[in-house]
């Protein structure tokens, strides 16, 4: 897998997923939009670990700087 995620996109999600975390342990979300949100969230913080965003592949978006 080829990065495809710049730094200022990975900081965003990571920074999403926090604050999701922060309404959903606070009870400020709940039920179905809870569990939406969450997933969302984890795929955010995975997706910024390895710099990798599969969707951005077929839209053939990048946020890497240009080498």
């Amino acid at each position: 897998m080829k990065k495809n995620m710049g730094s200022a996109d990975r900081i965003s999600r990571i920074l999403f997923a926090i604050v999701i975390g922060v309404l959903y342990f606070t009870k400020a979300i709940e039920g179905t939009a809870a569990l939406v949100l969450g997933a969302f969230a984890i795929v955010f913080l995975l997706t910024s670990l390895i710099s990798f965003c599969p969707l951005y592949v077929p839209l053939g978006i990048s946020t890497c700087k240009k080498k």
